[in-house]
């Protein structure tokens, strides 16, 4: 199996197949387990085996197949699902960090991830110094001997800055720091973030990993001593536990999401271009187009590919809603990774919560746009897009 790409490990790894051989993987929906005898029950309690479980809460066959498949696919050692992707966030962050201890993070951030910071790790006495990710004497002057981990989205959200990976995980692992990175706009398609030195990948699977807008999900990858000794028993006595009916759904997910997210990225770069040489728009921010100040980080990370995800800025507020409205193919809403194309204005939806101040810190503008493609006929939403900017 390890000699196997990735498209085939997302359609066959994992695979714990019941005494019936079923060809699509079983749903266990089930919140406990059966014990043929008492000394069995203590068994397991005392020590439980990946074949082996007690309580939904700590591991379910079904999950256990999704989180062996995500790991193959990452090149991770172990994996743990969790109920949504900021369930998982706030389990890397939280599991492996105590009160008084470092943290160096990346300012261009998702607003939950923000909130987790500053409201509270914060809180119970964690330090946290905010960097440009994208400049590494910024990360060079803020890592201390001290500190004891650093965290940053790999292509941030909603602006699309690239962090050069391998760079910052030098630097952390110099002074001993855990490196988590939140990986979700490079999707685990294109995904080398291990490789290149992340101890810890997180992804939200309610986006690509789904990719169909019906399920929330999320994962926490990294070495096994990791997962089971030191994320396992925060999340299983938190209750951050993935459905096994989400695990069913998100295994199907899996099977379809490299032809999903190839054909999608693929459409994007053809939609930034268009958008570029419309005069209506005054920037677009693709990493998959040579303008984007970290274009050669993003292709020399994923391999040459660029990201189902742009953001274009028309000016002002006014601007991106008349833009907005005027959409037709394209629907609003807040989500991203979806077959169907979405667009949201960050400003006022997912990062309404931060003070103006600390939206221009991480460069969120009010006529900015996020749009995520989806997998409708490319000309079809250029044609949607650039009438949209005719209007705004």
């Amino acid at each position: 199996m390890s000699d196997w790409n990735k498209r085939t490990k997302a359609v066959h790894s994992g695979i714990r197949r019941s005494q019936y051989n079923e060809v699509s993987e079983a749903i266990f929906l089930t919140q406990g387990f059966v014990y043929d005898s008492a000394e069995q029950a203590e068994a397991r309690f005392l020590k439980a085996s990946r074949e082996e479980f007690i309580y939904a809460r700590y591991a379910n066959p079904t999950t256990a197949m999704f989180e062996d498949r995500i790991a193959a696919l990452e090149g991770a050692e172990d994996a743990f699902a969790t109920a949504s992707g900021m369930a998982a966030v706030n389990g890397a962050l939280m599991a492996g960090i105590s009160a008084g201890d470092h943290i160096v993070s990346a300012r261009a951030l998702f607003g939950s991830c923000i909130y987790i910071l500053d409201q509270v790790l914060a809180k119970f006495g964690v330090e946290i110094t905010y960097v440009d990710g994208t400049n590494l004497d910024e990360w060079r002057a803020a890592i201390r001997p001290d500190t004891k981990m650093v965290f940053f989205e790999g292509v941030s959200n909603p602006t699309l800055e690239v962090i050069d990976i391998a760079a910052v995980a030098e630097l952390a692992h110099a002074v001993g720091a855990r490196v988590v990175i939140d990986n979700v706009f490079a999707t685990p398609v294109f995904s080398n973030a291990i490789a290149q030195g992340a101890d810890v990948v997180v992804y939200s699977a309610t986006k690509h990993i789904d990719g169909q807008g019906r399920v929330l999900g999320g994962v926490v990858l990294g070495q096994r001593d990791y997962i089971r000794g030191v994320l396992e028993p925060y999340m299983k006595h938190t209750g951050g536990a993935m459905s096994p009916f989400h695990a069913w759904l998100l295994l199907k997910g899996l099977e379809t999401m490299d032809l999903r997210v190839r054909a999608q990225t693929a459409s994007a770069l053809e939609i930034a271009k268009a958008l570029e040489a419309d005069p209506k728009v005054q920037r677009v921010i693709y990493p998959g187009l040579p303008s984007h100040p970290q274009h050669e980080i993003m292709m020399k990370q994923t391999g040459g590919y660029g990201s189902t995800l742009l953001a274009l800025d028309l000016g002002s507020q006014e601007a991106a809603f008349r833009f907005l409205n005027a959409l037709e193919i394209c629907i609003i809403s807040n989500n991203l990774g979806d077959a169907k194309s979405i667009a949201t204005h960050p400003y006022t939806t997912t990062h309404q919560s931060l003070s103006p101040e600390k939206k221009a810190e991480a460069g969120i503008t009010p006529g900015m746009v996020r749009v995520s493609i989806g997998l409708e006929d490319t000309g079809d939403l250029i044609a949607d897009f650039l009438n949209a900017a005719s209007v705004a």
